[in-house]
């Protein structure tokens, strides 16, 4: 089937950013050719984008799809003091107060409010340590129901014991192996690890095994709060950076998330391997657990939510501007010198974020053209009912994107080819249904997280201390 995006303005790239007025005319799952108008035929769907901005899919690189259904859950216990004390007290009570129904229904959630928001790519890194088994063929089979493009890890841990640690690595190992044979268009899976203070010598060596067999990377979170650098100091006598580099950690490339606390040695060894840091701005201020030095990370910085919805418009519209604020409030003499590319405020910083998470994806999925609107790409796109107040052109994007766009005004929505999104409705399930039938899940999965008590582990750090 040959479907066209008739008579739209085209953003072809994002950084550098490449705007131009023509049709987009998608073959199949590809983008056939971008250009002047088409003669419609019999057999052509033909979609009117006058007055419209046709965009590439936005992907969140750093995702938890089983945090859908938290949104107002109980909470009884005393507030926590400490980062380490909000996933004891919180997440680390609702992952493991999940089971299959819950599983399925918070990945819907998480599909619709993605593809609503403009989001076609989640990567996303699961935990539910009573439901272990299977559990990402759950989320690849609900994601891809609704035609949402994933790559997904389950995070193997020690925090629940070795035998659940197990478990977890199994899991990685089988999804792999399921998808590296029947190669799902729209699903590919990386290694999952949890953060370095709740992964022992052994299972991290399992996991850069599996990495390395694989060719997949490690997803793993990196010093997202200061305990983390100390429990890996206090352990191992290392940096986590450090710490993953001695055991193989870095090669294949592995998705970084968060890096808050990285010092410039780590950052060093950041920019010298082939990874990619995920900058999880609302969620690190959600938290409170610091700023990410962003000035030494140079150009492999992506974005993610960190399971605070999917919506990329405002996550790099924070990012952008929380990043603004920590520059302003630096003086220059004292602003960390970092790579060349670093030390000018870059307008198009979040354009570039969102660029280097299509590229992450992309070499996922082997597609260097993801995130793209060119001849040959993967036919993933979004058409915003923008028009623009002024001038919208290559130079001008950046400005449109951070002052004027948002997920309000996606309209249609393109994965694969396969139309998910049209007209702000889900083209495979009824929205409202879907988020009726979740609220009962959620109330069950919240009756049964009242019950959790709050998680025993405690870091290295907290215990030598």
């Amino acid at each position: 089937m040959t479907t066209v995006l008739a008579g739209g303005t085209v953003v072809t790239g994002l950084h550098p950013a490449e705007v131009v007025a023509g049709d987009v005319v998608i073959e199949g799952d590809r983008v056939a050719a971008v250009g002047p108008p088409q003669a419609a035929g019999s057999s052509m769907v033909v979609i009117d984008c006058r007055g419209c901005l046709v965009i590439p899919g936005n992907v969140c690189a750093h995702t938890h799809a089983y945090s859908a259904l938290a949104r107002g859950m109980p909470y009884r216990l005393p507030p926590p003091r400490d980062f380490v004390e909000i996933l004891r007290r919180v997440w680390w009570r609702l992952d493991r107060a999940l089971d299959e129904e819950s599983i399925r229904a918070s990945a819907r959630v998480a599909a619709m409010e993605a593809l609503l928001a403009g989001t076609t790519t989640l990567i996303d890194h699961h935990a539910s340590p009573g439901a272990i088994d299977g559990s990402l063929d759950i989320l690849a089979e609900e994601l891809g129901r609704l035609g949402v493009r994933s790559v997904l890890a389950y995070e193997t841990t020690d925090r629940d014991g070795p035998a659940h640690a197990r478990a977890g690595l199994e899991e990685n190992r089988r999804f792999l192996a399921r998808v590296a044979t029947t190669r799902p268009p729209l699903v590919r899976g990386l290694v999952g690890a949890h953060a370095s203070f709740t992964l022992s010598d052994a299972t991290l060596e399992g996991c850069v095994d599996l990495a390395r067999s694989s060719g997949c990377g490690l997803h793993v979170h990196v010093a997202e709060d200061a305990s983390d650098e100390r429990d890996a100091e206090a352990a191992h006598g290392l940096s986590v950076l450090a710490r993953l580099e001695r055991a193989g950690a870095l090669d294949p490339a592995p998705v970084l998330a968060h890096g808050v606390h990285l010092d410039r040695s780590e950052a060093a060894l950041f920019r010298a391997s082939g990874a990619t840091l995920v900058h999880n701005p609302r969620s690190n201020m959600n938290n409170a657990v610091g700023r990410a030095p962003l000035d030494l990370l140079g150009a492999r910085v992506a974005l993610g939510t960190d399971g605070i919805g999917a919506d990329m418009f405002e996550e790099s519209r924070v990012g952008h501007l929380r990043h603004l604020e920590e520059r302003s409030a630096t003086s220059g003499a004292d602003l960390p010198q970092g790579p060349a590319d670093a030390g000018s405020f870059d307008p198009a910083w979040p354009l570039a974020r969102l660029a280097a998470g299509a590229r992450l994806a992309g070499e996922a999925f082997d597609e260097p053209l993801l995130g793209r609107v060119v001849a040959g790409s993967p036919a993933d796109l979004v058409v915003l009912d923008y028009p623009a107040p002024t001038p919208l052109t290559s130079d001008t994007l950046a400005a449109h994107w951070t002052y004027g766009l948002s997920a309000r005004a996606v309209r249609d929505v393109i994965v694969g080819g396969r139309i998910a999104v049209r007209e702000r409705r889900l083209t495979a399930a009824d929205q409202d249904a879907l988020a009726a039938d979740a609220r009962p899940i959620a109330a069950r999965l919240w009756k049964r997280l009242d019950e959790v008590p709050e998680h025993t582990f405690v870091p290295e750090e907290v215990m030598v201390g």
